[in-house]
């Protein structure tokens, strides 16, 4: 097998789609398809299910996984030899689902460590197990749990999150709040499958109830000036409403122990972390979180 022709099934593989996955890879479309069936003319078994939309079956997915570590095993074999012939400080590949809470951490990094690279990708916690493992990236940074044989973590932080209403709203003046209180009014949050939206979507079902949503947004800046706007209500982070304070909405604690967020950092316990990413990792669990600085200093 050639590894161009795993790349490419990779890329099928992830979007399901002939044409789009052509498009992408910048080839014909006849040869891609050409590609795919000779993979499955040597594996013995076809990989996608092509009743209808073109869809990874089970066999493409155990092989899909199979794959991913190959290449990415590979990949980890040429950035430890440029790195062990001292061909520059490394590179560290960064995934999470925002870096508006990573930003100092970041900066300071970078202010130390000048000559290391940094590879920011966001990405959806559900694909960070599957991206650690395949060696795609070298740290994750979550604030849901990311479930995963061979993963290792650890927790940099864990803070209320509030729920924020515009001023002049009634709820503005209370020092709190609870969760049926929160009953029929418009929230503002994050689309499906944010830690955001799931936390909104399980608090309520505690309790039998359906938040009432009248706005999803993936830009997460945007929640904020549309509740501000007076567009709504929306549950935000601690560390987020510190740092928009003056903006004209309130922040109020949520009287229920569910209502927090844990941040954790993930790595894969049987790769090979370079330099860069042991720096990395070293700065983000050794970072003061409430005060915004490194706890040695």
């Amino acid at each position: 097998m050639e590894l161009n022709s795993l790349k490419q099934f990779l890329v099928v593989a992830r979007l399901e789609h002939l044409s789009r996955a052509a498009d992408e890879l910048r080839v014909a479309q006849p040869s891609l398809s050409r590609t795919i069936a000779r993979l499955e003319s040597e594996l013995g078994a076809p990989l996608f299910d092509r009743s209808g939309r073109l869809r990874l079956n089970d066999a493409g997915r155990l092989f899909r996984d199979h794959v991913e570590r190959s290449l990415g095993e590979l990949d980890a074999g040429r950035r430890a030899v440029a790195e062990a012939a001292g061909h520059g400080s490394g590179t560290v590949r960064l995934a999470s689902e925002t870096f508006l809470t990573l930003t100092g951490p970041l900066a300071a990094f970078k202010r130390d460590h000048p000559s290391v690279e940094m590879e920011l990708h966001w990405s959806p916690a559900e694909d960070m197990a599957r991206r650690l493992r395949a060696q795609d990236v070298d740290l994750c940074v979550a604030s849901q749990p990311i479930h995963g044989e061979g993963l290792e973590s650890a927790r940099l932080f864990d803070e209320a999150v509030g729920v924020v209403v515009p001023l002049g709203h009634p709820l503005a003046s209370r020092p709190s709040v609870t969760v049926d209180e929160l009953a029929g009014e418009p929230f503002v949050t994050a689309r499906q499958g944010h830690w955001l939206r799931r936390l909104l979507d399980r608090l309520f079902a505690a309790r039998d109830l359906t938040p009432r949503i009248v706005c999803e947004s993936d830009e997460h800046s945007a929640i904020a000036g549309l509740i501000s706007a007076g567009l709504g209500i929306g549950l935000v982070p601690a560390f987020a409403a510190r740092g928009a304070a003056g903006a004209p909405a309130t922040w109020i604690a949520v009287d229920s122990p569910d209502c927090r967020r844990t941040v954790t950092l993930h790595w894969c316990a049987g790769s090979h972390l370079s330099t860069a990413a042991r720096l990395m990792r070293a700065t983000l669990t050794s970072w003061d979180w409430i005060d915004g600085e490194p706890q040695d200093k």
